[in-house]
């Protein structure tokens, strides 16, 4: 699961970390409280898959906070032991909530990840990080989506893509982690979202970019968007619904959730020498909030 920062919340301020309630909210680099949130994250670093309830649990918390009911979400959050915290982005000034796992600071961390939600605006769309680390500088990325456009939700994984047993960690193609029932839980709302990944220089070296809709054909005009604003801004990218391109994301548990609600949904890898470097990153995030920009000022959404 990921962090989550959402608007009109009811917020108290209080950090649910400290217990404190004193209307005061914690100010942070949100890029920085990432990057060392996902600096622990290790092949070896252990994951404990989350029982069906828990899953629940902390979707139903994701969702009172959504509907504006802060405390019922503490309360409901609390019995797994994850918490909300209010932070203001240092860089932009804008205020999130945080759902995070009070465990992740314990010697067995159970990689549940965390949710950001913009507090500032209406919550209307997301933006998926499942390989964090991984996937190397798409948490970043994730970021710079997040502050450019009002109205997102930030989901980032919790542990290394390849730490639990069996893949069971990761969370793109499983159905049973806390990352997937929080998504599930969005597309139940409408809410379009976006994907970010990573891949190898040579696994597709004449492209900077794959984008895709994965299994579903909503996002298609979306897709078209982003592409030409990739092409826009130098970036070579393969169209999955236009020809047969590498790592179209077809069997991305996500997406398919999506496809089967008729949301919008796009899967996109980006190389690796578009995600390391800043002015190569921050064209990419910039292109992809010409589609998050839209979805925004849509009206749409389910409840």
């Amino acid at each position: 699961m990921g962090t989550l920062v959402l608007r009109g919340t009811h917020d108290t301020g209080r950090d649910a970390g400290s217990g404190r309630s004193d209307g005061a909210a914690q100010s942070v680099d949100l890029a920085r409280d990432i990057a060392d949130y996902t600096s622990r994250f290790t092949p070896e670093g252990g994951y404990l898959p989350p029982s069906r309830t828990e899953r629940r649990l902390v979707t139903e918390g994701v969702a009172l906070l959504l509907d504006g009911h802060r405390e019922q979400a503490e309360q409901r959050l609390a019995e797994v032991d994850f918490g909300i915290r209010t932070l203001v982005d240092s860089a932009t000034g804008r205020r999130f909530a945080e759902v995070y796992d009070r465990v992740d600071q314990a010697p067995h961390p159970r990689g549940w990840g965390r949710v950001y939600v913009d507090l500032d605006h209406r919550a209307r769309w997301s933006v998926q990080v499942p390989h964090p680390v991984a996937d190397h500088g798409t948490e970043q990325l994730g970021v710079r989506v997040l502050r450019g456009t009002p109205g997102g939700i930030l989901i980032v994984a919790g542990a290394h893509r390849k730490s639990g047993e069996r893949d069971a960690s990761d969370v793109a193609h499983r159905r049973d982690t806390v990352f997937h029932a929080v998504c599930a839980e969005l597309v139940r709302r409408g809410f379009p979202g976006v994907q970010l990944h990573g891949f190898a220089d040579d696994s597709a070296p004449d492209h900077d970019v794959v984008a895709s809709t994965g299994k579903g054909s909503e996002g298609r005009a979306d897709g078209r968007r982003l592409a030409d604003a990739l092409r826009d801004r130098g970036f070579a990218v393969c169209r999955a619904w236009v020809r047969s391109c590498p790592l179209e994301g077809h069997e991305n548990v996500q997406g398919r959730t999506a496809a089967d609600e008729d949301v919008p949904f796009l899967h996109v890898e980006f190389a690796r020498s578009v995600r390391s470097g800043d002015a190569r990153a921050a064209e990419a995030a910039a292109a992809v909030r010409v589609v998050t920009s839209r979805w925004d000022a849509a009206s749409g959404v389910r409840r």
